[in-house]
């Protein structure tokens, strides 16, 4: 293939990329999201449901959800009233479940939610089931309390694999709220461990432990839209009852600790509060503790608190909606590209395309810190700097990426954010 031939493929291919980041603009219009009842969330003093119109569930002495048995909650797969009538100001109180408040949040960033019910299953590829998770773009298990069945584990391992984001939440050690001798933290270390698409495949595993605990032990990384996203700045997490993560980068190298427990390194492995991970296509975030989900209303028969807007000022909303997000933005789809890019001024990228090597420069109006990231096509972290910078005084900094491809820059100063493509060829 002569070099004339090799640019027209390359050319091709940056078009290519930079239509799909364009076609971000409706990607939250089609958005759905899962919400997962089959796992005995309702059990005891859980209702980690979006909404429940009937409330008729019990356990049986083997730990399984059944009608007639309780007055727990029976969450429906279509929440009512309809998501339609959500507006800005709408109250979390619209619909009734200890996860509602996350869910009508979901839905005013234009998303669709909904349930799997008690009686369903979790599957992938099954064309012939309406909720099969191929036709979802965000899957949500707070805190299961049945054994995921190994065609479950490795539906939900695959889900991410092809493209899919996972949010994955835990509780404390010895948390069996429906006595069938499992917690979660046991249930989901056996689905990372027993799939057999791949072991560890997220590189989590949930510690045995029982604390509480406001941490404000928050990673440094300004650029980290789950920790610095739309909805905020996370600063703070309140566990009540939770426990710990220990991430292994050997089984899946882009493992990455967002918050510690107090006192622990924020760039280690260990005693990890909340995390994130890729694993192929997709996503995964994962959290020791239920209770900054729990919105603190829903089944009357239970004790619940407002972990979700009450506890750590408000950070827990920040934190599972930028998560939800981020989970929800698909590797391919640079969301980035199409952001303002009127300030810092003078941001400038050169040579562009490079054939690898290239320079960054910008003059900013202020002083204070720059976050300058670089994400590939596939919404990987390959560049974060912290960047000291002072007002009309020019900047630059030399950047090899060895990659060919499109990458997207971003720039974060006190005057806000500037994003431009890259490409390696």
């Amino acid at each position: 293939m002569n070099r004339t031939s090799q640019a027209v493929i390359f050319w091709k291919q940056v078009v290519l990329f930079l239509l799909m980041a364009q076609s971000t603009i409706s990607h939250s219009q089609t958005v759905k999201i899962l919400f997962d009842a089959t796992k005995a969330q309702m059990s005891a003093n859980a209702d980690w449901v979006i909404d429940a119109d009937l409330n008729n569930l019990g356990y049986n002495a083997a730990g399984n959800m059944l009608t007639g048995l309780g007055s727990e909650a029976n969450p429906q797969g279509i929440p009512t009233p309809a998501q339609i009538g959500i507006t800005a100001t709408t109250p979390e109180t619209f619909w009734t479940g200890g996860l509602s408040a996350w869910a009508v949040d979901c839905v005013k960033k234009g998303y669709k939610v909904e349930s799997l019910p008690y009686n369903d299953s979790l599957t992938y590829g099954n064309t012939a089931h309406a909720k099969d998770l191929k036709n979802y773009t965000v899957l949500v298990i707070c805190e299961p309390n049945i054994l995921f069945t190994a065609s479950q584990k490795n539906a939900i391992v695959n889900f991410v694999k092809n493209g899919g984001g996972l949010f994955i939440i835990a509780d404390h050690d010895s948390s069996d709220r429906n006595n069938d001798g499992f917690d979660s933290p046991y249930i989901w270390n056996n689905l990372f461990t027993t799939n057999t698409v791949k072991t560890n495949p997220f590189g989590v595993t949930f510690d045995l432990q029982n604390f509480s605990q406001t941490s404000s032990n928050v990673a440094n990384l300004p650029g980290d839209t789950c920790l610095h996203g739309p909805m905020g700045n996370v600063t703070k997490v309140q566990f009540s009852g939770g426990t710990t993560m220990t991430l292994n980068t050997t089984d899946n190298p882009t493992v990455k600790g967002l918050v510690y427990k107090t006192g622990s390194s924020s760039t280690g492995t260990t005693n990890v509060l909340f995390a994130r991970a890729y694993y192929g296509d997709g996503k995964i975030c994962a959290i020791g503790d239920s209770s900054p989900s729990d919105d603190g209303t829903g089944d009357v028969n239970d004790v619940l608190y407002n972990g979700y807007t009450g506890d750590a000022n408000g950070q827990h909303q920040l934190l599972l909606m930028n998560a939800t997000i981020w989970l929800a933005t698909n590797h391919l789809q640079a969301t980035s590209v199409q952001e303002a890019s009127s300030t810092p001024s003078s941001f400038e990228l050169f040579p562009n395309p490079s054939g690898g090597f290239f320079t960054v420069r910008f003059t900013s109006k202020t002083t204070g810190t720059a976050a300058l990231n670089i994400t590939d096509m596939y919404g990987r972290t390959v560049v974060a700097k912290s960047i000291a910078i002072n007002e009309n005084v020019a900047f630059e900094e030399a950047i090899y990426l060895a990659g060919k491809g499109v990458y997207v820059v971003s720039l974060t100063t006190s005057e806000g954010r500037v994003v431009k493509s890259m490409a390696i060829k």
